[in-house]
Protein backbone atom coordinates (compact mmCIF):
# COMPACT_ATOMS: atom_id res chain seq x y z
CA UNK A 1 0.00 0.00 0.00
CA UNK A 2 1.20 3.51 -0.79
CA UNK A 3 2.11 5.85 2.21
CA UNK A 4 -0.90 7.90 1.09
CA UNK A 5 -3.15 4.81 1.69
CA UNK A 6 -1.95 3.85 4.61
CA UNK A 7 -2.64 7.31 6.43
CA UNK A 8 -6.45 7.17 4.67
CA UNK A 9 -6.83 3.82 5.69
CA UNK A 10 -5.13 4.73 9.47
CA UNK A 11 -8.00 7.74 9.18
CA UNK A 12 -10.59 5.44 8.40
CA UNK A 13 -9.89 3.07 11.02
CA UNK A 14 -8.33 5.44 14.15
CA UNK A 15 -11.20 8.58 13.48
CA UNK A 16 -13.89 7.80 10.87
CA UNK A 17 -14.80 3.86 12.33
CA UNK A 18 -14.62 4.78 15.67
CA UNK A 19 -16.75 7.99 15.75
CA UNK A 20 -19.53 6.24 13.56
CA UNK A 21 -19.60 3.02 15.47
CA UNK A 22 -19.42 5.95 19.33
CA UNK A 23 -22.63 7.80 18.21
CA UNK A 24 -24.65 4.73 17.02
CA UNK A 25 -23.70 2.83 20.36
CA UNK A 26 -24.24 5.98 22.15
CA UNK A 27 -27.58 6.62 20.32
CA UNK A 28 -28.67 2.67 20.65
CA UNK A 29 -28.10 2.50 24.13
CA UNK A 30 -30.16 5.67 24.78
CA UNK A 31 -33.07 4.64 22.87
CA UNK A 32 -33.11 1.14 24.74
CA UNK A 33 -32.58 2.69 28.02
CA UNK A 34 -35.49 4.91 27.34
CA UNK A 35 -37.52 1.95 25.76
CA UNK A 36 -36.97 0.13 28.80
CA UNK A 37 -38.15 2.82 31.27
CA UNK A 38 -41.20 3.59 29.42
CA UNK A 39 -41.54 -0.17 29.57
CA UNK A 40 -41.55 -0.46 32.83
CA UNK A 41 -43.18 2.53 33.39
CA UNK A 42 -46.15 1.60 31.01
CA UNK A 43 -46.41 -2.08 32.70
CA UNK A 44 -46.41 -0.33 36.55
CA UNK A 45 -49.12 1.84 34.93
CA UNK A 46 -51.23 -1.19 33.48
CA UNK A 47 -50.86 -3.01 36.54
CA UNK A 48 -52.40 -0.28 38.54
CA UNK A 49 -55.06 -0.10 35.97
CA UNK A 50 -55.65 -3.91 36.89
CA UNK A 51 -55.78 -3.54 40.67
CA UNK A 52 -58.28 0.00 40.50
CA UNK A 53 -60.36 -2.24 37.83
CA UNK A 54 -60.66 -5.20 40.35
CA UNK A 55 -61.54 -3.30 43.40
CA UNK A 56 -64.44 -1.73 41.66
CA UNK A 57 -66.01 -5.08 40.37
CA UNK A 58 -65.18 -6.38 44.18
CA UNK A 59 -67.73 -3.52 45.19
CA UNK A 60 -70.39 -4.74 42.86
CA UNK A 61 -69.03 -8.76 44.16
CA UNK A 62 -69.46 -7.80 47.78
CA UNK A 63 -72.86 -6.81 47.43
CA UNK A 64 -73.50 -9.83 45.20
CA UNK A 65 -72.38 -12.11 48.00
CA UNK A 66 -74.44 -10.20 50.39
CA UNK A 67 -77.48 -10.40 48.75
CA UNK A 68 -76.92 -14.23 47.70
CA UNK A 69 -76.08 -15.63 51.31
CA UNK A 70 -79.00 -14.35 52.81
CA UNK A 71 -81.82 -16.59 53.36
CA UNK A 72 -84.67 -14.11 54.67
CA UNK A 73 -84.02 -12.51 51.34
CA UNK A 74 -84.16 -15.54 48.91
CA UNK A 75 -87.31 -16.70 50.82
CA UNK A 76 -89.53 -13.42 51.06
CA UNK A 77 -88.72 -13.21 47.06
CA UNK A 78 -89.79 -17.11 46.03
CA UNK A 79 -92.68 -16.75 48.91
CA UNK A 80 -96.27 -16.92 47.44
CA UNK A 81 -97.72 -13.98 48.61
CA UNK A 82 -101.91 -14.12 48.78
CA UNK A 83 -102.41 -10.68 48.01
CA UNK A 84 -100.71 -7.13 46.99
CA UNK A 85 -101.36 -6.08 50.27
CA UNK A 86 -99.09 -9.05 51.71
CA UNK A 87 -96.02 -8.08 49.22
CA UNK A 88 -96.28 -4.71 49.90
CA UNK A 89 -96.27 -5.17 54.10
CA UNK A 90 -93.53 -6.97 53.08
CA UNK A 91 -91.66 -4.92 50.86
CA UNK A 92 -92.02 -1.59 53.51
CA UNK A 93 -91.12 -4.22 56.97
CA UNK A 94 -88.24 -5.80 55.17
CA UNK A 95 -86.90 -5.71 51.72
CA UNK A 96 -87.39 -2.27 51.25
CA UNK A 97 -84.81 -1.78 54.12
CA UNK A 98 -82.27 -4.68 52.69
CA UNK A 99 -81.79 -2.45 49.48
CA UNK A 100 -81.48 0.61 51.23
CA UNK A 101 -77.49 2.12 51.53
CA UNK A 102 -76.26 -0.82 49.43
CA UNK A 103 -74.74 1.25 46.79
CA UNK A 104 -71.37 1.80 46.42
CA UNK A 105 -68.86 4.14 44.85
CA UNK A 106 -68.16 1.45 42.08
CA UNK A 107 -71.73 0.32 41.51
CA UNK A 108 -74.12 2.86 39.68
CA UNK A 109 -77.47 0.61 40.10
CA UNK A 110 -78.31 -2.82 40.87
CA UNK A 111 -82.00 -4.36 40.35
CA UNK A 112 -83.24 -7.77 40.79
CA UNK A 113 -85.25 -9.76 38.55
CA UNK A 114 -87.73 -12.84 39.59
CA UNK A 115 -90.72 -14.43 37.97
CA UNK A 116 -92.65 -14.50 40.83
CA UNK A 117 -95.87 -13.70 39.75
CA UNK A 118 -97.40 -12.47 43.02
CA UNK A 119 -93.82 -9.81 43.53
CA UNK A 120 -94.90 -6.14 42.19
CA UNK A 121 -92.32 -4.44 40.61
CA UNK A 122 -91.18 -1.84 43.32
CA UNK A 123 -87.61 -0.29 43.91
CA UNK A 124 -85.17 -2.36 43.08
CA UNK A 125 -87.33 -5.28 42.90
CA UNK A 126 -88.53 -6.00 38.61
CA UNK A 127 -90.44 -8.29 37.39
CA UNK A 128 -88.80 -10.92 34.83
CA UNK A 129 -90.18 -10.30 31.91
CA UNK A 130 -90.10 -11.72 28.45
CA UNK A 131 -88.92 -8.33 27.36
CA UNK A 132 -86.36 -9.07 30.38
CA UNK A 133 -85.67 -12.24 28.59
CA UNK A 134 -84.79 -10.70 25.09
CA UNK A 135 -82.10 -7.65 26.81
CA UNK A 136 -78.34 -8.82 25.61
CA UNK A 137 -77.26 -9.18 28.66
CA UNK A 138 -79.73 -11.65 29.41
CA UNK A 139 -78.90 -14.22 26.47
CA UNK A 140 -75.16 -13.45 27.53
CA UNK A 141 -75.66 -14.40 31.42
CA UNK A 142 -77.18 -17.91 29.85
CA UNK A 143 -74.39 -19.48 29.06
CA UNK A 144 -72.88 -19.40 32.87
CA UNK A 145 -73.97 -21.86 35.07
CA UNK A 146 -71.50 -20.93 38.34
CA UNK A 147 -72.42 -19.85 41.54
CA UNK A 148 -70.57 -16.85 41.83
CA UNK A 149 -71.76 -13.73 39.35
CA UNK A 150 -70.62 -13.34 35.89
CA UNK A 151 -69.33 -9.72 34.74
CA UNK A 152 -71.22 -9.38 31.38
CA UNK A 153 -70.77 -6.04 28.78
CA UNK A 154 -73.74 -5.42 26.93
CA UNK A 155 -74.90 -1.58 25.70
CA UNK A 156 -71.77 -0.17 26.98
CA UNK A 157 -72.30 -1.03 30.58
CA UNK A 158 -70.37 -3.63 32.62
CA UNK A 159 -72.61 -5.40 34.91
CA UNK A 160 -72.65 -8.55 37.41
CA UNK A 161 -75.19 -11.11 37.00
CA UNK A 162 -76.03 -13.80 40.11
CA UNK A 163 -78.32 -16.13 40.12
CA UNK A 164 -80.06 -15.95 43.79
CA UNK A 165 -80.38 -19.70 44.01
CA UNK A 166 -78.81 -20.29 47.21
CA UNK A 167 -82.20 -21.58 48.56
CA UNK A 168 -84.65 -24.01 46.93
CA UNK A 169 -86.96 -21.26 44.93
CA UNK A 170 -89.72 -23.56 44.32
CA UNK A 171 -89.20 -23.22 40.24
CA UNK A 172 -88.65 -19.43 40.54
CA UNK A 173 -86.24 -17.52 38.71
CA UNK A 174 -84.17 -14.78 40.54
CA UNK A 175 -81.51 -12.78 39.34
CA UNK A 176 -79.50 -9.86 40.62
CA UNK A 177 -78.42 -7.47 37.82
CA UNK A 178 -75.61 -4.99 38.89
CA UNK A 179 -74.42 -2.32 37.03
CA UNK A 180 -70.68 -1.34 37.08
CA UNK A 181 -70.12 2.69 37.71
CA UNK A 182 -68.70 3.58 34.15
CA UNK A 183 -67.81 7.03 34.72
CA UNK A 184 -65.51 5.77 37.07
CA UNK A 185 -63.95 3.32 35.06
CA UNK A 186 -63.64 5.60 32.35
CA UNK A 187 -61.92 7.90 35.43
CA UNK A 188 -59.46 5.23 35.91
CA UNK A 189 -58.37 4.36 32.14
CA UNK A 190 -58.04 7.72 31.85
CA UNK A 191 -55.73 8.78 34.86
CA UNK A 192 -54.29 5.64 34.15
CA UNK A 193 -50.46 7.03 33.41
CA UNK A 194 -50.10 4.39 30.37
CA UNK A 195 -48.96 6.16 27.26
CA UNK A 196 -50.85 4.30 24.63
CA UNK A 197 -53.99 2.44 23.68
CA UNK A 198 -55.87 0.09 26.63
CA UNK A 199 -58.38 -2.42 26.14
CA UNK A 200 -60.27 -4.41 27.87
CA UNK A 201 -61.14 -7.92 26.66
CA UNK A 202 -63.78 -10.72 27.53
CA UNK A 203 -63.03 -14.55 28.01
CA UNK A 204 -64.00 -14.55 23.89
CA UNK A 205 -61.45 -11.93 22.95
CA UNK A 206 -63.66 -8.94 22.17
CA UNK A 207 -62.89 -5.69 23.13
CA UNK A 208 -65.83 -4.41 25.71
CA UNK A 209 -63.73 -1.09 26.88
CA UNK A 210 -60.81 0.59 26.44
CA UNK A 211 -59.72 4.17 26.64
CA UNK A 212 -60.03 5.57 23.09
CA UNK A 213 -61.33 9.54 23.25
CA UNK A 214 -64.25 8.18 20.61
CA UNK A 215 -67.64 9.07 22.90
CA UNK A 216 -68.91 5.96 21.06
CA UNK A 217 -66.22 3.19 20.23
CA UNK A 218 -66.68 1.62 17.09
CA UNK A 219 -64.28 -1.33 17.96
CA UNK A 220 -66.46 -2.00 21.06
CA UNK A 221 -67.67 -6.11 20.76
CA UNK A 222 -64.94 -6.06 18.04
CA UNK A 223 -62.09 -9.15 17.92
CA UNK A 224 -59.02 -7.42 19.62
CA UNK A 225 -56.84 -9.98 17.33
CA UNK A 226 -58.89 -8.30 14.19
CA UNK A 227 -57.05 -4.56 15.10
CA UNK A 228 -55.01 -3.64 12.07
CA UNK A 229 -51.68 -1.94 14.80
CA UNK A 230 -48.77 -0.23 13.33
CA UNK A 231 -45.67 -2.50 12.26
CA UNK A 232 -43.74 -1.17 15.76
CA UNK A 233 -45.61 -1.24 18.80
CA UNK A 234 -44.98 -2.41 21.94
CA UNK A 235 -47.80 -4.69 23.80
CA UNK A 236 -48.75 -5.41 26.98
CA UNK A 237 -50.70 -8.11 28.62
CA UNK A 238 -52.50 -8.82 32.15
CA UNK A 239 -54.37 -11.23 32.99
CA UNK A 240 -56.92 -11.51 35.60
CA UNK A 241 -55.52 -15.13 37.14
CA UNK A 242 -56.76 -16.26 40.41
CA UNK A 243 -60.19 -14.74 40.31
CA UNK A 244 -63.19 -16.91 39.22
CA UNK A 245 -65.53 -14.58 38.34
CA UNK A 246 -63.30 -12.63 36.30
CA UNK A 247 -61.17 -15.37 34.98
CA UNK A 248 -60.17 -14.76 31.28
CA UNK A 249 -60.85 -11.29 31.06
CA UNK A 250 -57.93 -9.65 30.76
CA UNK A 251 -55.86 -5.75 29.84
CA UNK A 252 -54.22 -5.12 26.66
CA UNK A 253 -51.86 -2.08 26.38
CA UNK A 254 -50.43 -1.28 23.05
CA UNK A 255 -47.85 1.45 22.82
CA UNK A 256 -46.55 3.21 19.40
CA UNK A 257 -42.65 2.73 19.91
CA UNK A 258 -42.02 6.01 17.66
CA UNK A 259 -44.60 7.52 20.65
CA UNK A 260 -42.25 6.32 23.04
CA UNK A 261 -38.96 7.39 21.70
CA UNK A 262 -40.36 10.48 20.45
CA UNK A 263 -37.92 12.48 23.13
CA UNK A 264 -34.68 10.43 21.82
CA UNK A 265 -35.59 11.16 17.94
CA UNK A 266 -35.38 15.08 18.85
CA UNK A 267 -31.95 14.91 20.01
CA UNK A 268 -30.93 12.87 16.85
CA UNK A 269 -30.00 15.63 14.79
CA UNK A 270 -27.64 17.19 17.46
CA UNK A 271 -25.67 13.91 17.41
CA UNK A 272 -25.62 13.76 13.66
CA UNK A 273 -24.36 17.62 13.93
CA UNK A 274 -21.67 16.39 16.83
CA UNK A 275 -20.19 13.51 14.69
CA UNK A 276 -20.20 15.65 11.75
CA UNK A 277 -18.26 18.17 13.48
CA UNK A 278 -15.65 15.60 14.45
CA UNK A 279 -15.58 14.25 11.19
CA UNK A 280 -14.77 17.49 9.45
CA UNK A 281 -11.97 18.69 11.60
CA UNK A 282 -9.81 15.41 12.03
CA UNK A 283 -10.30 14.97 7.88
CA UNK A 284 -8.79 18.46 7.25
CA UNK A 285 -6.27 18.18 9.43
CA UNK A 286 -5.31 14.71 8.32
CA UNK A 287 -5.41 15.97 4.67
CA UNK A 288 -2.69 18.74 4.91
CA UNK A 289 -0.40 16.82 6.97
CA UNK A 290 -0.81 13.65 4.75
CA UNK A 291 -0.24 15.88 1.61
CA UNK A 292 3.15 17.30 3.09
CA UNK A 293 3.96 13.68 3.27
CA UNK A 294 3.09 12.11 0.43
CA UNK A 295 4.64 14.98 -1.85
CA UNK A 296 8.10 15.14 -0.12
CA UNK A 297 8.03 11.31 -0.29
CA UNK A 298 7.06 10.87 -3.43
CA UNK A 299 10.19 13.80 -4.68
CA UNK A 300 12.68 11.57 -2.93
CA UNK A 301 11.25 8.10 -4.63
CA UNK A 302 11.96 10.10 -8.05
CA UNK A 303 15.60 10.73 -7.36
CA UNK A 304 16.39 7.04 -5.67
CA UNK A 305 14.43 5.54 -9.08
CA UNK A 306 17.28 8.40 -10.81
CA UNK A 307 19.81 6.69 -9.03
CA UNK A 308 19.04 2.89 -10.76
CA UNK A 309 19.76 4.45 -13.88
CA UNK A 310 23.00 5.62 -12.46
CA UNK A 311 21.70 9.05 -12.07
CA UNK A 312 23.13 10.48 -9.41
CA UNK A 313 21.13 13.27 -9.38
CA UNK A 314 21.09 14.90 -5.35
CA UNK A 315 17.96 16.67 -4.42
CA UNK A 316 17.45 20.53 -3.97
CA UNK A 317 17.99 21.10 -0.04
CA UNK A 318 14.80 22.13 2.36
CA UNK A 319 14.83 23.48 5.32
CA UNK A 320 13.08 20.80 7.01
CA UNK A 321 14.17 19.31 10.64
CA UNK A 322 11.66 16.14 10.71
CA UNK A 323 12.43 13.23 9.58
CA UNK A 324 11.87 13.47 5.97
CA UNK A 325 14.44 16.26 5.98
CA UNK A 326 16.90 14.26 7.65
CA UNK A 327 16.25 11.63 4.97
CA UNK A 328 16.63 13.77 2.29
CA UNK A 329 20.05 14.90 3.42
CA UNK A 330 21.11 11.42 4.06
CA UNK A 331 19.84 10.46 0.61
CA UNK A 332 21.85 13.62 -1.22
CA UNK A 333 25.33 12.15 1.10
CA UNK A 334 24.41 8.58 -0.21
CA UNK A 335 24.76 9.10 -3.72
CA UNK A 336 27.90 11.61 -3.00
CA UNK A 337 29.22 8.81 -1.44
CA UNK A 338 28.12 6.04 -4.41
CA UNK A 339 29.37 7.77 -7.09
CA UNK A 340 32.80 8.43 -5.28
CA UNK A 341 32.71 4.52 -4.72
CA UNK A 342 31.91 3.63 -8.50
CA UNK A 343 34.06 6.04 -9.89
CA UNK A 344 37.41 5.00 -7.47
CA UNK A 345 36.90 1.37 -5.98
CA UNK A 346 33.91 -0.36 -6.69
CA UNK A 347 34.17 -1.42 -10.50
CA UNK A 348 38.42 -2.64 -9.79
CA UNK A 349 36.85 -4.48 -6.36
CA UNK A 350 33.34 -6.11 -8.42
CA UNK A 351 36.08 -7.47 -10.56
CA UNK A 352 38.12 -9.03 -8.08
CA UNK A 353 35.11 -10.58 -6.43
CA UNK A 354 34.19 -11.79 -9.10
CA UNK A 355 37.30 -13.99 -10.08
CA UNK A 356 36.84 -15.12 -5.92
CA UNK A 357 33.70 -16.53 -6.89
CA UNK A 358 34.27 -18.36 -9.53
CA UNK A 359 37.36 -20.13 -7.73
CA UNK A 360 35.43 -20.96 -4.80
CA UNK A 361 32.85 -22.66 -7.46
CA UNK A 362 35.79 -24.71 -8.88
CA UNK A 363 36.33 -25.64 -5.32
CA UNK A 364 33.15 -26.89 -4.36
CA UNK A 365 32.66 -28.98 -7.99
CA UNK A 366 35.92 -30.52 -6.56
CA UNK A 367 34.23 -31.30 -3.71
CA UNK A 368 31.12 -32.77 -4.66
CA UNK A 369 33.07 -34.96 -7.35
CA UNK A 370 35.15 -36.18 -4.57
CA UNK A 371 31.93 -37.28 -2.64
CA UNK A 372 30.15 -38.79 -5.41
CA UNK A 373 27.25 -41.34 -3.65
CA UNK A 374 28.28 -44.05 -6.10
CA UNK A 375 32.29 -43.93 -4.62
CA UNK A 376 30.42 -45.14 -1.01
CA UNK A 377 29.02 -47.71 -2.99
CA UNK A 378 31.66 -49.15 -4.69
CA UNK A 379 33.44 -48.94 -1.42
CA UNK A 380 31.20 -50.62 0.15
CA UNK A 381 31.12 -53.49 -2.35
CA UNK A 382 34.91 -53.68 -2.26
CA UNK A 383 34.79 -54.40 1.70
CA UNK A 384 32.04 -56.69 1.11
CA UNK A 385 33.94 -59.12 -1.49
CA UNK A 386 36.92 -59.11 0.78
CA UNK A 387 35.24 -60.23 3.70
CA UNK A 388 33.56 -62.96 1.13
CA UNK A 389 36.90 -63.68 0.17
CA UNK A 390 38.29 -64.00 3.64
CA UNK A 391 35.11 -66.52 4.80
CA UNK A 392 33.89 -63.32 6.86
CA UNK A 393 30.29 -64.06 5.68
CA UNK A 394 28.23 -62.16 8.35
CA UNK A 395 30.57 -58.91 8.19
CA UNK A 396 29.86 -59.39 4.25
CA UNK A 397 25.86 -59.42 5.06
CA UNK A 398 26.18 -56.62 7.48
CA UNK A 399 27.81 -54.84 4.94
CA UNK A 400 25.91 -55.74 2.22
CA UNK A 401 22.33 -54.32 4.44
CA UNK A 402 24.12 -51.37 4.72
CA UNK A 403 24.94 -50.72 1.40
CA UNK A 404 21.01 -50.93 0.48
CA UNK A 405 19.96 -49.09 3.40
CA UNK A 406 22.11 -46.12 2.12
CA UNK A 407 21.56 -46.58 -1.59
CA UNK A 408 17.73 -46.70 -0.85
CA UNK A 409 18.19 -43.58 0.80
CA UNK A 410 19.26 -41.70 -1.40
CA UNK A 411 18.20 -43.46 -5.08
CA UNK A 412 14.26 -43.08 -3.51
CA UNK A 413 13.69 -39.40 -5.94
CA UNK A 414 10.32 -39.60 -4.85
CA UNK A 415 8.40 -38.73 -1.44
CA UNK A 416 6.41 -41.62 -1.29
CA UNK A 417 7.25 -45.72 -1.27
CA UNK A 418 5.56 -48.73 -1.76
CA UNK A 419 5.06 -50.56 2.08
CA UNK A 420 6.82 -53.53 0.52
CA UNK A 421 9.68 -50.85 0.01
CA UNK A 422 9.43 -49.31 3.29
CA UNK A 423 9.27 -53.20 5.41
CA UNK A 424 12.76 -53.97 3.11
CA UNK A 425 14.44 -51.40 4.35
CA UNK A 426 13.72 -51.91 7.80
CA UNK A 427 14.04 -55.33 7.54
CA UNK A 428 18.01 -54.25 6.71
CA UNK A 429 18.01 -51.83 9.58
CA UNK A 430 16.71 -54.64 12.09
CA UNK A 431 19.26 -57.03 10.49
CA UNK A 432 22.61 -54.80 11.13
CA UNK A 433 21.23 -54.25 14.49
CA UNK A 434 21.08 -57.85 15.18
CA UNK A 435 24.62 -58.11 14.32
CA UNK A 436 25.14 -55.57 16.73
CA UNK A 437 23.31 -57.30 19.66
CA UNK A 438 23.29 -60.91 18.64
CA UNK A 439 20.45 -63.08 20.56
CA UNK A 440 19.68 -59.97 22.43
CA UNK A 441 17.56 -58.60 19.61
CA UNK A 442 14.70 -60.35 18.28
CA UNK A 443 11.89 -59.44 15.89
CA UNK A 444 8.99 -60.13 13.66
CA UNK A 445 8.04 -58.33 10.27
CA UNK A 446 4.53 -59.25 9.42
CA UNK A 447 2.86 -57.85 6.57
CA UNK A 448 -0.92 -58.26 5.12
CA UNK A 449 0.11 -59.32 1.39
CA UNK A 450 -3.11 -56.75 0.16
CA UNK A 451 -1.15 -53.64 1.40
CA UNK A 452 2.37 -54.27 0.18
CA UNK A 453 1.78 -52.14 -2.85
CA UNK A 454 -0.09 -49.15 -1.18
CA UNK A 455 2.34 -46.27 -1.22
CA UNK A 456 3.40 -44.34 2.07
CA UNK A 457 5.85 -41.09 2.83
CA UNK A 458 8.93 -42.70 2.57
CA UNK A 459 11.12 -43.50 5.76
CA UNK A 460 8.23 -42.69 8.19
CA UNK A 461 7.81 -46.42 10.12
CA UNK A 462 11.88 -46.51 10.48
CA UNK A 463 12.40 -43.64 12.62
CA UNK A 464 10.08 -45.44 15.34
CA UNK A 465 11.54 -48.80 14.72
CA UNK A 466 15.08 -47.01 15.37
CA UNK A 467 13.89 -46.02 18.40
CA UNK A 468 12.47 -49.33 19.98
CA UNK A 469 15.52 -50.81 19.19
CA UNK A 470 18.32 -48.12 19.95
CA UNK A 471 16.44 -46.15 22.96
CA UNK A 472 14.20 -49.31 24.53
CA UNK A 473 15.92 -52.27 23.74
CA UNK A 474 19.21 -51.78 24.37
CA UNK A 475 18.87 -49.86 27.42
CA UNK A 476 17.28 -52.80 28.74
CA UNK A 477 18.80 -56.00 30.10
CA UNK A 478 16.63 -58.75 29.08
CA UNK A 479 16.07 -59.99 26.05
CA UNK A 480 14.35 -57.56 23.36
CA UNK A 481 11.38 -58.19 21.08
CA UNK A 482 10.52 -55.94 18.05
CA UNK A 483 7.19 -56.80 16.73
CA UNK A 484 5.89 -54.68 13.57
CA UNK A 485 2.35 -55.86 12.20
CA UNK A 486 0.60 -54.54 8.95
CA UNK A 487 -3.02 -54.40 8.16
CA UNK A 488 -5.73 -52.76 6.21
CA UNK A 489 -9.12 -52.57 7.80
CA UNK A 490 -12.04 -50.62 6.60
CA UNK A 491 -10.65 -48.25 4.23
CA UNK A 492 -7.73 -47.86 7.02
CA UNK A 493 -3.90 -49.14 6.84
CA UNK A 494 -3.29 -50.08 10.56
CA UNK A 495 0.43 -49.97 11.51
CA UNK A 496 1.01 -51.68 14.92
CA UNK A 497 4.69 -51.37 16.39
CA UNK A 498 5.64 -52.77 19.88
CA UNK A 499 8.77 -53.76 21.58
CA UNK A 500 9.09 -55.05 25.24
CA UNK A 501 11.84 -52.40 26.54
CA UNK A 502 12.04 -49.82 29.17
CA UNK A 503 9.23 -47.85 28.06
CA UNK A 504 8.78 -44.29 29.06
CA UNK A 505 7.38 -42.96 32.40
CA UNK A 506 4.02 -40.77 32.20
CA UNK A 507 5.77 -37.35 32.32
CA UNK A 508 8.13 -38.32 29.68
CA UNK A 509 5.67 -39.51 27.93
CA UNK A 510 3.60 -36.35 28.09
CA UNK A 511 7.16 -34.32 27.18
CA UNK A 512 7.30 -36.34 23.89
CA UNK A 513 4.09 -35.78 22.71
CA UNK A 514 3.90 -32.14 23.19
CA UNK A 515 7.72 -32.35 21.40
CA UNK A 516 5.67 -34.01 18.46
CA UNK A 517 3.13 -31.29 18.61
CA UNK A 518 5.99 -28.34 18.94
CA UNK A 519 8.59 -26.87 16.78
CA UNK A 520 11.38 -27.17 18.92
CA UNK A 521 14.36 -29.84 18.73
CA UNK A 522 15.10 -32.41 21.83
CA UNK A 523 17.68 -34.14 19.43
CA UNK A 524 17.75 -37.52 20.33
CA UNK A 525 14.05 -37.84 18.85
CA UNK A 526 14.60 -35.86 15.45
CA UNK A 527 13.74 -38.82 13.19
CA UNK A 528 10.55 -39.28 14.96
CA UNK A 529 9.69 -35.80 15.06
CA UNK A 530 10.67 -35.60 11.15
CA UNK A 531 8.17 -38.61 10.71
CA UNK A 532 5.29 -37.06 12.78
CA UNK A 533 5.63 -33.78 10.76
CA UNK A 534 6.08 -35.71 6.95
CA UNK A 535 2.71 -37.08 8.32
CA UNK A 536 0.79 -34.34 9.33
CA UNK A 537 2.05 -32.46 5.82
CA UNK A 538 0.79 -35.42 3.72
CA UNK A 539 -2.16 -35.97 5.62
CA UNK A 540 -3.74 -33.40 7.82
CA UNK A 541 -5.97 -34.40 10.06
CA UNK A 542 -6.71 -37.57 8.44
CA UNK A 543 -4.37 -39.70 10.25
CA UNK A 544 -3.96 -40.95 13.90
CA UNK A 545 -0.82 -41.65 15.86
CA UNK A 546 -1.15 -42.99 19.41
CA UNK A 547 1.72 -43.89 22.37
CA UNK A 548 1.10 -46.36 24.92
CA UNK A 549 3.85 -47.18 27.27
CA UNK A 550 4.47 -48.58 30.35
CA UNK A 551 7.60 -47.65 32.54
CA UNK A 552 9.87 -51.28 32.62
CA UNK A 553 7.46 -52.87 30.39
CA UNK A 554 7.47 -51.36 27.09
CA UNK A 555 6.30 -49.34 24.46
CA UNK A 556 3.14 -49.53 21.52
CA UNK A 557 2.62 -47.12 18.85
CA UNK A 558 0.11 -47.58 16.68
CA UNK A 559 -0.27 -45.49 13.15
CA UNK A 560 -3.78 -45.10 11.26
CA UNK A 561 -3.67 -43.69 7.41
CA UNK A 562 -6.22 -43.57 4.84
CA UNK A 563 -6.52 -46.03 2.01
CA UNK A 564 -6.57 -44.23 -1.22
CA UNK A 565 -6.76 -46.69 -4.04
CA UNK A 566 -4.68 -43.99 -6.11
CA UNK A 567 -1.83 -44.46 -4.11
CA UNK A 568 -1.26 -48.16 -5.25
CA UNK A 569 1.50 -49.21 -7.69
CA UNK A 570 0.87 -51.33 -9.87
CA UNK A 571 3.79 -54.45 -10.16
Amino acid sequence: MKLRDKLLLMYVLSVFIPIVVTNVVFYNVTTANIRSQKTRDAGVALNNLKNDLRVTIDQGVGLSYSLYADPVFNDTLSRTFRSHFEYIDAYNSYLKGEFSGKLSQGIRWYQVYTDNPTVLSSGYIERLTEGVRRANWYQQFQSHSAPYPALIAADQMLSLVQRLDNLDTGGIEQLLKIDLNMDLIKEQFRNSGFDGDVYLLDPGGHIRFSNEPQTIDPRLGELYSNIQFPNKIIQFERKFTGINYLEGWSLQGVMDEEIVLREVRKSRAFVVWLACINFVLPTIIIAAMSRSIHVRLVRILKHMKKVKTQNFQTIPPENARDEIGQLTMEFNRMTETIRNLIDEVYLADIQKKDLELKQQQAQLHALHSQINPHFLFNTLESVRMRSLIKGEKETAKMVHHMAKMFRKSISWNQHDVTVKEELELIESFLQIQKYRFGEKLQYRIEADPATLMYRIPKMVILPFVENASIHGIESSPAEGFIELLVSAEHDRLHISLQDNGIGMSPARLEELLGYLDQNTDMGEHVGMKNAYSRLKLCYKDDFSFHIQTWEGEGTHIQITLPLDPERIRDE
